[in-house]
Protein backbone atom coordinates (compact mmCIF):
# COMPACT_ATOMS: atom_id res chain seq x y z
CA UNK A 1 0.00 0.00 0.00
CA UNK A 2 1.53 3.64 -0.56
CA UNK A 3 0.79 6.92 1.19
CA UNK A 4 -1.33 8.03 -1.28
CA UNK A 5 -3.53 4.47 -1.38
CA UNK A 6 -3.18 4.94 2.68
CA UNK A 7 -4.84 8.42 2.16
CA UNK A 8 -7.60 7.64 0.08
CA UNK A 9 -9.00 4.47 2.37
CA UNK A 10 -8.52 7.01 5.34
CA UNK A 11 -11.12 9.48 3.19
CA UNK A 12 -13.23 6.40 2.18
CA UNK A 13 -13.09 4.97 6.04
CA UNK A 14 -13.90 8.31 7.51
CA UNK A 15 -17.08 9.28 5.13
CA UNK A 16 -18.56 5.61 5.53
CA UNK A 17 -18.30 4.92 9.20
CA UNK A 18 -21.02 7.24 9.77
CA UNK A 19 -22.98 6.85 7.11
CA UNK A 20 -25.06 3.88 7.08
CA UNK A 21 -23.35 1.95 4.21
CA UNK A 22 -20.58 -0.38 5.88
CA UNK A 23 -16.99 1.67 6.18
CA UNK A 24 -15.60 -1.97 6.34
CA UNK A 25 -17.41 -2.94 3.37
CA UNK A 26 -16.11 0.10 1.35
CA UNK A 27 -12.77 -0.53 2.26
CA UNK A 28 -12.69 -4.43 0.98
CA UNK A 29 -14.45 -3.12 -2.16
CA UNK A 30 -12.01 -0.50 -2.94
CA UNK A 31 -9.37 -2.85 -2.27
CA UNK A 32 -10.53 -5.17 -4.48
CA UNK A 33 -11.07 -2.97 -7.42
CA UNK A 34 -7.23 -1.38 -7.08
CA UNK A 35 -5.71 -4.51 -6.29
CA UNK A 36 -4.47 -2.49 -3.09
CA UNK A 37 -2.36 -4.65 -0.76
CA UNK A 38 -1.58 -4.05 3.16
CA UNK A 39 1.12 -5.67 5.16
CA UNK A 40 -0.19 -4.96 7.97
CA UNK A 41 -3.71 -7.25 7.74
CA UNK A 42 -6.76 -6.03 10.00
CA UNK A 43 -4.24 -3.51 11.64
CA UNK A 44 -5.05 -0.80 8.63
CA UNK A 45 -8.84 -0.93 9.18
CA UNK A 46 -8.58 -1.32 13.14
CA UNK A 47 -6.48 1.61 13.57
CA UNK A 48 -8.44 4.24 10.85
CA UNK A 49 -11.91 3.19 13.05
CA UNK A 50 -9.84 4.67 15.92
CA UNK A 51 -9.10 7.98 13.76
CA UNK A 52 -13.04 7.67 13.75
CA UNK A 53 -13.45 6.99 17.31
CA UNK A 54 -11.54 10.70 17.83
CA UNK A 55 -14.24 12.50 15.93
CA UNK A 56 -16.67 10.87 17.86
CA UNK A 57 -15.03 11.95 20.87
CA UNK A 58 -14.64 15.20 19.47
CA UNK A 59 -18.14 15.78 18.13
CA UNK A 60 -19.30 14.63 21.59
CA UNK A 61 -17.38 15.95 24.05
CA UNK A 62 -19.63 17.93 25.63
CA UNK A 63 -21.76 14.82 26.40
CA UNK A 64 -18.60 12.58 27.18
CA UNK A 65 -17.54 15.46 29.81
CA UNK A 66 -20.60 15.37 31.34
CA UNK A 67 -21.20 11.70 31.10
CA UNK A 68 -17.76 10.97 33.10
CA UNK A 69 -18.28 13.70 35.32
CA UNK A 70 -21.55 12.12 36.39
CA UNK A 71 -20.24 8.59 36.74
CA UNK A 72 -17.52 10.50 39.20
CA UNK A 73 -19.83 12.12 41.29
CA UNK A 74 -22.15 9.15 41.05
CA UNK A 75 -25.04 10.84 39.42
CA UNK A 76 -28.02 8.39 38.58
CA UNK A 77 -28.74 9.38 35.55
CA UNK A 78 -24.81 9.19 34.34
CA UNK A 79 -24.58 5.63 36.03
CA UNK A 80 -27.56 4.47 34.25
CA UNK A 81 -26.38 5.63 30.83
CA UNK A 82 -22.42 4.25 31.62
CA UNK A 83 -24.67 1.27 32.55
CA UNK A 84 -26.61 0.81 29.23
CA UNK A 85 -23.21 1.30 27.43
CA UNK A 86 -21.51 -1.69 29.14
CA UNK A 87 -24.70 -3.70 28.57
CA UNK A 88 -24.73 -2.71 24.74
CA UNK A 89 -20.28 -3.27 24.35
CA UNK A 90 -20.85 -7.23 25.70
CA UNK A 91 -21.95 -8.98 22.41
CA UNK A 92 -19.31 -7.40 20.11
CA UNK A 93 -16.47 -8.42 23.06
CA UNK A 94 -17.93 -11.92 22.82
CA UNK A 95 -17.98 -11.72 19.43
CA UNK A 96 -14.80 -10.09 18.67
CA UNK A 97 -13.00 -12.84 21.15
CA UNK A 98 -14.21 -16.16 20.12
CA UNK A 99 -14.32 -15.29 16.29
CA UNK A 100 -11.32 -13.11 15.69
CA UNK A 101 -9.96 -15.39 13.30
CA UNK A 102 -13.59 -16.13 10.81
CA UNK A 103 -13.98 -12.24 10.89
CA UNK A 104 -10.09 -11.48 9.79
CA UNK A 105 -10.82 -13.91 7.21
CA UNK A 106 -14.30 -12.25 5.65
CA UNK A 107 -12.11 -9.12 5.25
CA UNK A 108 -10.34 -11.55 2.57
CA UNK A 109 -13.87 -12.48 1.28
CA UNK A 110 -15.67 -10.02 -1.10
CA UNK A 111 -18.52 -12.19 -1.81
CA UNK A 112 -19.80 -12.07 1.65
CA UNK A 113 -18.89 -8.57 1.68
CA UNK A 114 -21.18 -8.27 -1.23
CA UNK A 115 -23.66 -10.08 -0.11
CA UNK A 116 -23.58 -8.58 3.90
CA UNK A 117 -24.36 -5.06 1.99
CA UNK A 118 -27.23 -6.31 0.50
CA UNK A 119 -28.68 -6.99 4.07
CA UNK A 120 -27.53 -3.68 5.60
CA UNK A 121 -30.11 -2.28 2.58
CA UNK A 122 -33.06 -4.46 4.18
CA UNK A 123 -31.96 -3.18 7.54
CA UNK A 124 -32.26 -0.01 6.76
CA UNK A 125 -35.22 -0.20 4.22
CA UNK A 126 -36.77 -0.72 7.72
CA UNK A 127 -36.38 2.38 9.58
CA UNK A 128 -38.61 4.38 6.64
CA UNK A 129 -41.86 4.34 9.09
CA UNK A 130 -39.65 4.98 12.73
CA UNK A 131 -38.11 8.25 11.75
CA UNK A 132 -39.82 11.70 11.58
CA UNK A 133 -41.30 12.13 8.30
CA UNK A 134 -40.73 14.65 5.35
CA UNK A 135 -43.36 16.84 6.99
CA UNK A 136 -41.65 16.82 10.67
CA UNK A 137 -44.43 14.10 12.15
CA UNK A 138 -42.53 12.07 14.70
CA UNK A 139 -42.97 8.44 15.46
CA UNK A 140 -45.75 7.92 18.06
CA UNK A 141 -43.73 9.70 21.20
CA UNK A 142 -40.42 8.53 20.48
CA UNK A 143 -38.67 7.92 23.63
CA UNK A 144 -34.45 9.35 24.78
CA UNK A 145 -34.65 6.58 28.05
CA UNK A 146 -32.68 3.55 27.29
CA UNK A 147 -33.68 0.19 28.85
CA UNK A 148 -31.14 -2.74 29.56
CA UNK A 149 -33.00 -4.41 26.72
CA UNK A 150 -32.99 -2.06 24.24
CA UNK A 151 -29.22 -1.86 25.32
CA UNK A 152 -28.47 -4.91 24.53
CA UNK A 153 -30.33 -5.56 20.84
CA UNK A 154 -28.29 -2.48 19.86
CA UNK A 155 -25.74 -4.06 21.10
CA UNK A 156 -26.27 -7.09 18.98
CA UNK A 157 -26.82 -4.99 16.51
CA UNK A 158 -23.33 -3.90 16.95
CA UNK A 159 -21.98 -7.31 17.05
CA UNK A 160 -23.02 -7.97 14.16
CA UNK A 161 -21.75 -5.47 12.45
CA UNK A 162 -18.49 -6.42 13.14
CA UNK A 163 -18.23 -8.86 9.90
CA UNK A 164 -17.27 -6.66 6.61
CA UNK A 165 -20.87 -4.82 5.02
CA UNK A 166 -22.71 -4.55 7.78
CA UNK A 167 -23.19 -0.95 8.60
CA UNK A 168 -22.64 -0.29 12.35
CA UNK A 169 -24.16 3.12 12.46
CA UNK A 170 -27.20 1.84 10.65
CA UNK A 171 -27.60 -1.51 12.59
CA UNK A 172 -27.36 -0.11 16.09
CA UNK A 173 -29.47 3.07 14.65
CA UNK A 174 -32.36 0.64 13.00
CA UNK A 175 -32.60 -1.34 16.29
CA UNK A 176 -32.81 1.53 18.49
CA UNK A 177 -36.02 3.37 16.12
CA UNK A 178 -37.65 0.09 16.21
CA UNK A 179 -37.42 -0.06 19.80
CA UNK A 180 -38.90 3.77 19.93
CA UNK A 181 -35.60 5.77 20.61
CA UNK A 182 -35.75 9.33 19.01
CA UNK A 183 -33.81 9.50 16.21
CA UNK A 184 -31.05 12.18 18.22
CA UNK A 185 -30.48 10.00 21.10
CA UNK A 186 -30.58 6.53 18.39
CA UNK A 187 -27.64 8.56 16.71
CA UNK A 188 -25.82 9.68 20.05
CA UNK A 189 -26.16 5.74 22.15
CA UNK A 190 -25.13 4.18 18.65
CA UNK A 191 -21.90 6.07 18.60
CA UNK A 192 -20.77 6.65 22.37
CA UNK A 193 -21.67 2.59 22.10
CA UNK A 194 -18.81 2.74 19.35
CA UNK A 195 -16.31 4.55 21.26
CA UNK A 196 -15.72 1.23 23.72
CA UNK A 197 -16.08 -1.25 21.18
CA UNK A 198 -13.75 0.70 18.65
CA UNK A 199 -11.00 1.10 21.57
CA UNK A 200 -11.39 -2.13 22.76
CA UNK A 201 -10.17 -3.58 19.11
CA UNK A 202 -7.60 -1.55 18.73
CA UNK A 203 -6.05 -2.58 22.47
CA UNK A 204 -6.29 -6.16 20.74
CA UNK A 205 -4.29 -5.11 17.92
CA UNK A 206 -1.19 -3.22 19.96
CA UNK A 207 0.95 -6.18 19.79
CA UNK A 208 0.55 -6.03 15.71
CA UNK A 209 1.55 -2.36 16.33
CA UNK A 210 4.62 -3.07 17.92
CA UNK A 211 5.82 -5.28 15.55
CA UNK A 212 4.89 -3.02 12.33
CA UNK A 213 7.62 -2.05 9.83
CA UNK A 214 8.00 2.00 9.45
CA UNK A 215 6.61 1.84 6.37
CA UNK A 216 3.10 0.22 7.81
CA UNK A 217 3.01 2.93 10.45
CA UNK A 218 3.43 5.47 8.01
CA UNK A 219 0.92 4.10 6.01
CA UNK A 220 -0.85 4.28 9.25
CA UNK A 221 -0.61 7.78 9.99
CA UNK A 222 -1.64 9.29 6.44
CA UNK A 223 -4.95 6.94 6.43
CA UNK A 224 -5.79 8.01 10.16
CA UNK A 225 -5.61 12.00 9.53
CA UNK A 226 -7.60 11.70 6.66
CA UNK A 227 -10.36 9.17 8.21
CA UNK A 228 -10.18 11.83 11.18
CA UNK A 229 -10.81 14.85 8.95
CA UNK A 230 -13.64 13.10 7.14
CA UNK A 231 -15.18 11.60 9.87
CA UNK A 232 -15.74 14.81 11.49
CA UNK A 233 -17.53 16.37 8.52
CA UNK A 234 -19.77 12.90 8.26
CA UNK A 235 -21.01 13.04 11.27
CA UNK A 236 -22.31 16.35 11.48
CA UNK A 237 -23.99 15.61 8.14
CA UNK A 238 -25.37 12.15 9.19
CA UNK A 239 -26.74 13.73 13.02
CA UNK A 240 -28.94 16.30 10.68
CA UNK A 241 -29.45 13.83 8.07
CA UNK A 242 -30.99 11.51 10.89
CA UNK A 243 -33.25 14.03 12.17
CA UNK A 244 -34.37 14.76 8.98
CA UNK A 245 -35.83 11.04 8.07
CA UNK A 246 -34.03 10.48 5.38
CA UNK A 247 -31.61 7.45 6.96
CA UNK A 248 -33.51 4.94 5.05
CA UNK A 249 -32.46 6.73 1.59
CA UNK A 250 -29.56 5.00 1.79
CA UNK A 251 -30.66 1.51 1.22
CA UNK A 252 -30.75 2.13 -2.67
CA UNK A 253 -27.41 3.02 -2.40
CA UNK A 254 -26.11 -0.09 -0.16
CA UNK A 255 -28.01 -2.43 -2.40
CA UNK A 256 -26.58 -0.99 -5.43
CA UNK A 257 -23.36 -0.91 -4.60
CA UNK A 258 -23.59 -4.26 -2.44
CA UNK A 259 -25.21 -6.19 -6.17
CA UNK A 260 -22.92 -4.80 -8.56
CA UNK A 261 -19.50 -5.52 -6.31
CA UNK A 262 -20.84 -9.06 -5.84
CA UNK A 263 -21.91 -9.40 -9.39
CA UNK A 264 -18.06 -7.98 -10.50
CA UNK A 265 -16.53 -10.63 -8.31
CA UNK A 266 -18.64 -13.45 -9.48
CA UNK A 267 -17.88 -12.57 -13.35
CA UNK A 268 -14.09 -12.03 -12.31
CA UNK A 269 -13.76 -15.34 -10.22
Amino acid sequence: MSALEAFCLGIVQGLTEFFPVSSSGHLVIFRSLFGIQDEGGLLFEIVVHVATLLAIVIYYRKRIMDLVGGVFSRRADALHYAGMLMIGTCPAVLVGLSARGFIERQFQNPVATGAALLVTGAILWTTRSAVPSRGGAARDRPSTALSWRLALLVGCGQALAIFPGISRSGTTVAVALALGLAPAAAAEFSFLLGIIAIAGAAVLMLPDLAAASPEVLANLVYGSAAALAAGLAAIWAFVRMLEGGRFYFFAAYVWAVGGLFLLWTLAGS
